[in-house]
């Protein structure tokens, strides 16, 4: 709840990126944080707050909750699955349980980080929403 507060480490939003392997503009943009403000607080190792710092701290939820998945899984090889890059790829990739959009485009909203959360969750269980 701190850092929803006081916001995230600008380092921690640009290593996000490169973790989902998500170019960090297009990230940023999911962020609604333009580029140069990000880069700016990287260097002088600045807080982002604000609705950006909260859907970066959303987005990391969001990967927790997929390694969450992941670490529960029993099929041969689920200890090798790089999940930050499979994350990365799923909310770029349109969805049929979203009407075809793709999860990225419902990032701006805390209504919409719910609705990917639930779909993302939904994926473990093989429920069709």
């Amino acid at each position: 709840m701190e850092a929803e507060r006081t916001g995230v480490k600008a380092r921690l939003v640009k290593d996000l990126a490169n973790e989902l392997k998500i170019p960090v503009a297009r990230f940023y943009g999911m962020l609604d944080v333009p580029k140069a403000t990000i880069e700016a607080k990287v260097a002088r190792d600045e807080l982002v707050g604000g609705a950006g710092g909260q859907r970066a701290l959303a987005m990391v939820r969001l990967l927790g909750q997929a390694h969450d998945i992941v670490s529960q899984s029993t099929a041969a090889g689920a200890t090798r699955f790089e999940t930050a890059h499979w994350l990365g790829e799923w909310i770029e990739t349109p969805q049929p349980a979203l009407g075809g959009r793709k999860p990225s485009d419902l990032l701006d909203t805390p209504t919409g980080f719910e609705i990917v959360s639930r779909t993302l969750g939904a994926l473990e269980s093989g429920s069709y929403l």
